[in-house]
């Protein structure tokens, strides 16, 4: 008869009076002190620790994300946090919320369509497959194209560039590459391969799954958001988005309704 609870276990961690194990690494002997953040985020993600090639790479991914402007998941925390100033982690939970299909969360879609396809066959065709029932649809791309960084974006030709110095090319960026200008010639624009798609690709390279993808740049842009509290502190930000807002929201005259 079962006890209960015998179904319940995690490979991940576990402790006792004088050690924690991470993935059977000794926390305090093995990692405090000898690995980065970034290769316990890939250790997290995928189990084992990464190579030199690897570890180089994973951190580039999440320092492209750490940091994008005045964005509306940064807004989004500043706001809350003018709000509830006694909860940094309220105001940075707010902004990772807004992290979906626009902004960073099409990670996830552009790793997924790469997981999913055929990397040993025809990757024009492949390509072809992955861009027609967007296009179709009239649906964004995930990873495709961007409003301001064309014709190319310049984080994802780094992130490419630092993939192919250490050794780690493989079919998954060409088939963006060409998923991008299938797209482009369909649509009639320049759409090139942004900085998620770019992530997408590599993350699959690297053997992360793609329902976890995404949360590469939940792990960076945490970061980011806190430096954004910490501003907001000190430079405000908030009061004056609520005050322009409350504004533009209630100049025009109030409307009747009859009863």
């Amino acid at each position: 008869m079962s006890d209960g609870i015998s179904g319940i276990r995690s490979e991940i961690s576990w402790s006792t009076s004088s050690q924690i194990t991470v993935f059977g690494h000794d926390l305090v002997d093995d990692l405090v002190g000898k690995v980065g953040l970034g290769d316990m985020g890939f250790l997290e993600l995928t189990g084992r620790l990464p190579g030199p090639g690897e570890s180089t790479m994973f951190n580039a991914l999440t320092v492209s994300l750490v940091e994008h402007g005045m964005t509306p998941s940064a807004i989004a925390t500043r706001l809350t946090h003018y709000g509830a100033p006694d909860s940094l982690q309220s105001a940075v939970a707010a902004g990772l919320l807004g992290l979906g299909s626009t902004f960073v969360g099409s990670i996830e879609g552009a790793a997924r369509y790469v997981q999913e396809a055929d990397l040993g066959g025809d990757l024009e065709a492949e390509a072809a497959k992955i861009v027609e029932p967007f296009v179709a649809a009239r649906k964004l791309i995930p990873g495709i194209g961007h409003p301001i960084h064309k014709p190319l974006d310049p984080r994802a030709e780094r992130l490419f560039t630092i993939l192919d110095e250490n050794g780690l090319s493989g079919p998954q960026v060409p088939l963006i590459r060409e998923v991008a200008r299938q797209a482009g010639e369909a649509l009639g624009k320049e759409l090139p391969v942004n900085v998620t798609g770019a992530i997408g690709a590599i993350a699959s390279r690297l053997g992360i799954d793609w329902r976890a993808a995404r949360g590469i740049g939940v792990m960076a842009r945490a970061v980011g958001l806190v430096g954004h509290v910490l501003e907001e502190i000190g430079s405000p930000t908030a009061p004056t988005i609520w005050e322009e807002v409350e504004k533009a929201a209630s100049s025009h005259p109030a409307r009747v309704v009859e009863p």
